[in-house]
């Protein structure tokens, strides 16, 4: 697929500065750039790239400034990355997608399978199951018994969904997720000396437009559902718990834990590593910073960082006293000793 300069820029509503009917086919980092490649560049930082890259083409954003001549012809935007995204999702959308059954997956005889599906080898697809109209089920896919998928999903390879937990459309499950696995529910007994698992009877429901990454894992409820709402993004090696109500269009960074029965808002942003207990609420827009660690609920509207979570700009504050303490301290003792000198001398 090759597209002009003059094609791209009508997509994108951007000005052309060089030669108009110039083509690329592929996208290269600026850094990395050869001929039929386009690029971008929206940091004045990386401005010396320009000057050096092979690149065909490059976006950039309309107040970045040139002092020197360029090989490649720029396309001036208002927002340089925001227009490689439609650039990608226009290209990623034109790929042919796979169709048919193949002949090693299974497929249930009692299962609902749409139009233009696509079954990888050795998935499993269980009684019951439906999936929606356009759905690509890669190798070694899981589906289990009574699960729904609506349309243009895309489950890739072994991930698995366990049995009855319904998914909405546009959704994505990437390599190794598990959606539906049990809740961690145990209760001590003492005449056994050991723990009694609580079945966990529920499931999870996925809403539309929802990403999920590599290996993250969504617990089936003890009763009811698990809901990961509209928008949502995941990335790789998230765990959200059993009874959580994740808002829409929240999104979170690898390796944040949220225990059960928690509510969070719409519009979230959590960082790597966030740790959020168990039964409480988060309000909507609420930007944690990586490694934050909340023990309580929190209100809508707040950016914060750290362990008891606080204010962004309290908190870096905070670790520049912390780095000296070792220097305070000493000059604490310093500053004793000549109190008791001078009481000692009156």
């Amino acid at each position: 697929m090759e597209f002009s300069a003059k094609q791209i820029s009508q997509f994108i509503q951007g000005c052309i500065e060089g030669d108009e009917n110039v083509t690329i086919n592929t996208f290269a980092k600026i850094e990395e750039g050869k001929k039929g490649a386009i690029s971008f560049l929206a940091n004045p930082k990386y401005i010396h790239y320009l000057y050096e890259t092979e690149s065909s083409i490059v976006l950039v954003d309309e107040d970045i400034q040139v002092d020197k001549p360029v090989k490649p012809t720029l396309i001036r935007v208002k927002n340089a990355r925001d227009c490689v995204a439609k650039l990608l999702q226009l290209y990623e959308g034109m790929k042919p997608k796979k169709q048919g059954i193949d002949s090693l997956a299974f497929v249930s005889s009692k299962a609902t399978i749409g139009k233009d599906v696509y079954i990888g080898a050795f998935a499993y697809i269980g009684d019951g199951v439906t999936l929606g109209d356009g759905c690509q089920i890669y190798p070694h896919a899981s589906i289990m018994d009574g699960v729904q998928l609506g349309n243009n999903c895309i489950v890739y390879p072994n991930a698995s969904i366990y049995h009855d937990c319904k998914i909405g459309n546009n959704v994505i499950l990437h390599s190794g997720c598990v959606i539906g696995a049990d809740g961690f529910g145990f209760a001590p007994n003492p005449e056994t000396n050991s723990y009694d698992k609580i079945p966990q009877i529920g499931i999870v429901t996925i809403e539309d437009n929802v990403e999920i990454g590599a290996n993250t894992c969504i617990d089936r409820s003890t009763m009811g559902s698990t809901y990961v709402r509209k928008g949502v993004k995941l990335d790789n090696l998230v765990q959200i718990a059993h009874n959580n109500d994740i808002g829409e269009n929240t999104v979170m960074s690898a390796q944040v834990g949220i225990a059960g029965s928690t509510k969070v808002g719409q519009w979230c942003m959590f960082g790597g590593q966030v740790g959020i207990a168990g039964h409480i609420t988060i309000g909507d827009k609420v930007f944690l910073g990586a490694q934050s660690g909340v023990p309580g609920s929190l209100k809508s509207n707040q950016q914060l960082i750290g362990t008891l979570p606080m204010e962004q700009r309290a908190y870096f504050k905070s670790q520049a006293i912390f780095q000296r303490l070792p220097e305070m301290y000493k000059q604490l003792n310093a500053l004793q000793k000549e109190i008791e000198e001078l009481k000692k001398n009156k």
